[in-house]
């Protein structure tokens, strides 16, 4: 027979209203220990593979201390140490790079991931206003991994679902600020990432003095002067044209001369040949016998437009020949590289007054540039004012850099749409020779991010000694 229970007796269950609707509530089991015990096991066990997967230099060196003071006792690691410390010292003074790579940089990276990013990441992601709330929590972008120099952190970050990098870029001063670094630049990654360069150290900041002529260069990576990060910064000619723009003083002739400086043992071998227009007759007149032993100098406008319609008619020969067989340029004495260098390219393309000669010129360097990559030929033509109306053909020079310049607007002009959202901001460079003259912004055809550099300052002393020495080969070149 069925038990019947009333609501007073409800009421008294459930301590409730009698007229209420029942609650259902879930049982409670209790987890046996032996199971908690097995679970906590297995995510020890988890862990360490984690860690020595992660570290295994160090779970290596924790291994080997815990064998040695086992089977040897305390003095068996202090000999241990003692040795670490010697090979440690050997491998700093004579593979100081490798050290670097394998040792000072890996431990300085997971020293500023802890210290200065992941104690402080939640509060400043908060704060700075890129943490949103969502279903009642704030949800952090994730902190990734850490790679540090000297002077520059670079932290990996995944951006939250919904979030683009132009959220992080307009909070990057906050961002700078929170982390304690001077500058806050994001840069795209991948999808759904980021990668914040946070400025600690301005490596720029001193004068970099003018690097040594490299015994064998490589003219895809030619050594002009000093990255922001402390890195050598490497220009590329073979295979590319070279836009550069800056104010006056802002260090043109300075990475121009830097380009000559790296190139000069090409020029002597035989390999790089270099057609000057200097149409000033200030800069690169100052070495022009350079330019006239290994290749061509002119500096009036017809003698510049002569030149340079005469490498159109060489170039459009070479590749005739090449056509069919080759599609790579390879410099040869028989078949050189050419450098076609102009400078303040406006006297010759917005501010010459003979129209037929300006048509000319323009004509000419258009053709250099569409046509001369593939088959040797590179244009590097350097100018004040970077407006559409004084060079119309900006657009075809795949590699582009930017010093000092006057206005905002300007970055843009000369890097690409967006280059100063980016951190290019070029107007900010200082007017002061001493802390800004030489300093740029880099875009890369390849890479669209600006990259902050400065190029060597090349002396008239270290022009006069690159004369010397060609002046002093020609000698020895004439027949006796």
């Amino acid at each position: 027979m069925r038990k019947v229970i009333t609501g007073e007796q409800v009421a008294q269950l459930y301590n409730r209203d009698p007229f209420a609707l029942p609650v259902w509530r879930a049982p409670v089991y209790q987890t046996p220990a032996g199971i908690m015990l097995v679970v906590q096991l297995v995510r020890l066990l988890a862990w360490l593979v984690r860690l020595i997967a992660r570290h295994p230099v160090a779970a290596t060196a924790v291994a080997v201390l815990v064998l040695a003071w086992l089977n040897v006792g305390w003095l068996g690691l202090v000999l241990l140490a003692a040795w670490a410390v010697v090979v440690l010292a050997a491998w700093r003074f004579f593979w100081p790079s490798s050290f670097t790579r394998w040792i000072t940089g890996p431990a300085r990276g997971a020293w500023r991931g802890w210290w200065c990013y992941r104690r402080r990441w939640a509060g400043v992601m908060a704060i700075s206003g890129v943490a949103p709330w969502h279903q009642g929590r704030v949800v952090l972008p994730v902190l990734g991994k850490v790679t540090a120099t000297k002077y520059i952190d670079r932290v990996a970050v995944r951006l939250v679902s919904g979030q683009s990098p132009a959220d992080l870029a307009r909070c990057a001063e906050n961002l700078a600020h929170g982390f304690g670094a001077l500058l806050c630049r994001v840069r795209t990654a991948r999808a759904g990432a980021v990668l914040l360069e946070f400025v600690r150290r301005d490596a720029l900041a001193q004068l970099v003095p003018a690097l040594p002529v490299p015994l064998h260069p490589d003219l895809r990576a030619l050594p002009v002067g000093k990255r922001e990060d402390g890195l050598p910064w490497l220009v590329r000619l073979h295979g590319t044209h070279l836009l550069i723009a800056g104010a006056t003083g802002a260090g043109k002739a300075s990475l121009l001369w830097s380009l000559v400086r790296a190139i000069l043992p090409a020029m002597q071998l035989g390999l790089v040949r270099v057609l000057a227009a200097d149409p000033k007759l200030m800069e690169l007149a100052f070495g022009r016998i350079i330019f006239e032993t290994y290749g061509q100098y002119a500096a009036d406008p017809e003698a510049i437009a002569v030149m340079l319609e005469h490498a159109v008619a060489d170039m459009q020969e070479r590749a005739a020949r090449f056509a069919g067989k080759r599609r790579d340029h390879v410099p040869t004495v028989n078949e050189p590289f050419v450098v076609v260098l102009v400078d303040e390219v406006a006297f010759l393309t917005a501010y010459q007054r003979d129209r037929k000669l300006r048509e000319r010129i323009m004509a000419a360097l258009a053709t250099l540039t569409t046509q001369g990559r593939a088959v040797g030929y590179a244009v590097v033509a350097a100018l004040q004012d970077p407006r559409k109306d004084v060079l119309s053909i900006r657009n075809l020079f795949p590699d582009r850099i930017a010093m000092r310049l006057d206005e905002p607007e300007q970055t843009d002009m000369v890097l690409g749409d967006g280059a100063r959202d980016r951190g290019a901001a070029c107007e900010l460079i200082a007017t002061d020779p001493a802390t800004g003259a030489g300093v740029a912004f880099v875009r890369l055809e390849t890479d669209p991010d600006p990259v902050r550099v400065r190029a060597g300052w090349v002396s008239d002393a270290d022009i006069w000694d690159m004369t010397a020495q060609v002046a002093t080969r020609r000698l020895e070149e004439v027949p006796a």
